[in-house]
């Protein structure tokens, strides 16, 4: 006859390769942390994106931190969506990017919150997963960007 001490090892022992397997199938896609913005034009340091992942794969960005901002706690007063006349640390802008595979995401949109405009977007890990090229195009204009990982 077993002791219960032995029946609870033999739980754990059998219940251990599922807890790994489970998390390692909700591992962090590789594109889910900080990420410094630089801008196009002027090649300053602009923001710190943090990207998330839902649990369904949908990837977002928030700005968390706005680097030396031309005035203090700006609101996004030239947007047309929810996010207008909205702080603009603290405020989603990339919306809806999926994986693509390979280290792209498309199908989402980027918020460029001193213009107000919401851009298609596309992104793409690259040099190793340290830099982020993102794009956004409204008809046909586009812009892009390289982020640095934090």
């Amino acid at each position: 006859m077993r002791s219960t001490g032995s029946k609870k090892l033999s739980v754990i022992a059998l219940l251990l390769p599922a807890l790994f397997a489970a998390g390692s199938a909700l591992a962090a896609d590789p594109v889910v942390g900080r990420w410094k913005t630089i801008d196009s034009d002027s090649g300053k340091p602009k923001s710190i994106v943090e990207i998330t992942q839902a649990p369904n794969g949908v990837v977002t960005g928030r700005i968390v931190e706005l680097l030396n901002p031309s005035k203090p706690n700006p609101v996004c007063d030239k947007c047309k969506d929810d996010r207008k006349d909205k702080p603009i640390t603290g405020m989603e802008i990339i919306r809806g990017m999926k994986a693509e595979g390979g280290g792209k995401y498309a199908g989402g949109t980027i918020l460029k919150p001193d213009e107000g405009k919401v851009y298609k977007s596309k992104m793409e890990l690259i040099e190793g997963g340290q830099k982020l090229e993102v794009s956004g195009c409204i008809a046909f204009i586009c812009k892009s960007q390289t982020w640095l990982r934090q």
